[in-house]
C-alpha cells in the first residue's frame, strides 16, 4: 500500500484549526515571522500533540504587511537570528506541553527562494544545523537548500495539492488567479497522480517526474475541510495511506 504524509500550514488566523488537525499526519506552525505569537503557538502545539499530528516551525521573512509572501532585502545576519527566534517559539511551546519538534518548513518567499537563491538557503540550513538535533526540512523540488548536507537533517521534497506549478515546478504566483485549485475532485485526482506514478502537472499539461515526501493542502484554500475530508476519503479508497 502507498502511503504518503500529508501537511498544513496552520496558526494563521484561520478559524478551522481544530477541526483540521485531526485530518493531516504533519502540522507547519506559524511562528511570529508572518503571523503569531507564542500564544498561538501554544496552542497549536497543544491541537497538535492532542492529535498525534507531527509538529513543525513554519517560519519566514520577518513581515506581518504582506504576510511572509515577499522576499526582504535585510541582512543575512538579522534574517538568521528572525529565523532563529521564531523556531525558538515553538521549541518553547513544545518543551513546555512534552512534544517534539519534528520539522521546519519555510513560508511563503522564504520557502520560495530556497529554489534559486543560494545565499538564502544556506542560511535556512545554517539554522537548521545550528538546532544541534536531528530535524526534517519541507523543500521544494530541485532546490538550492538540497545541496547542502549533514547527518541530522533530512531534506523532504513537498507537493502542493492545491496550487498550480509552471514549467520549471516554481509555483504559480498567487497574484495569478489561477494559483489556486479549488475543485476537490481534481485536487483528489492530482494527488493520487503525484503518489502512485511520482509526477506533476504544470500549466502547460506537460508531466514531469517527481518524486514528494510530503503533500500540502492550505488551511486557508476555500472549502479546506471539505476538500481534505474528501481527499482522505480518496485516497483509502485506492489504497493510499495518510501516515
Amino acid at each position: 500500500m502507498n502511503s504518503v504524509d500529508l501537511n498544513c500550514d496552520l496558526a494563521e488566523g484561520g478559524n478551522f484549526d481544530a477541526q483540521i488537525f485531526p485530518l493531516v499526519s504533519s502540522c507547519n506552525i506559524a511562528c511570529g515571522g508572518h503571523f503569531g505569537n507564542y500564544d498561538t503557538v501554544l496552542k497549536a502545539v497543544r491541537l497538535a500533540k492532542t492529535n498525534s499530528t507531527k509538529i513543525g516551525a513554519h517560519p519566514s521573512y520577518p513581515d506581518f504587511e504582506n504576510f511572509g509572501r515577499k522576499s526582504l532585502k535585510i541582512s543575512f545576519s538579522e534574517l538568521k537570528n528572525h529565523l532563529h527566534q521564531q523556531i525558538n517559539l515553538v521549541e518553547k511551546a513544545c518543551n513546555e506541553v512534552g512534544a517534539e519538534l519534528h520539522h521546519v518548513k519555510p513560508h511563503g518567499a522564504l520557502y520560495n527562494d530556497l529554489k534559486s537563491n543560494s545565499d538564502i538557503s544556506k542560511i535556512v540550513f545554517e539554522v537548521v544545523k545550528e538546532r544541534n538535533k536531528k530535524l526534517v526540512v519541507f523543500v521544494p523540488p530541485n532546490s538550492e537548500i538540497s545541496i547542502f548536507k549533514d547527518k541530522n537533517i533530512q531534506f523532504w521534497k513537498e507537493g502542493f495539492a492545491d496550487r498550480n506549478y509552471n514549467p520549471d515546478l516554481s509555483l504559480v504566483s498567487r497574484t495569478q488567479n489561477f494559483a489556486v485549485i479549488t475543485d476537490k475532485e481534481i485536487i483528489a485526482k492530482r494527488v493520487q497522480k503525484m503518489i502512485q506514478l511520482n509526477e506533476i502537472k504544470t500549466i502547460n499539461n506537460k508531466r514531469i517526474s517527481q518524486k514528494f515526501d510530503t503533500i500540502c493542502l492550505h488551511s486557508d484554500t476555500p472549502n479546506s475541510i471539505e476538500i481534505l475530508k474528501y481527499l482522505i476519503k480518496f485516497l483509502n479508497d485506492n489504497h493510499i495511506k495518510i501516515r
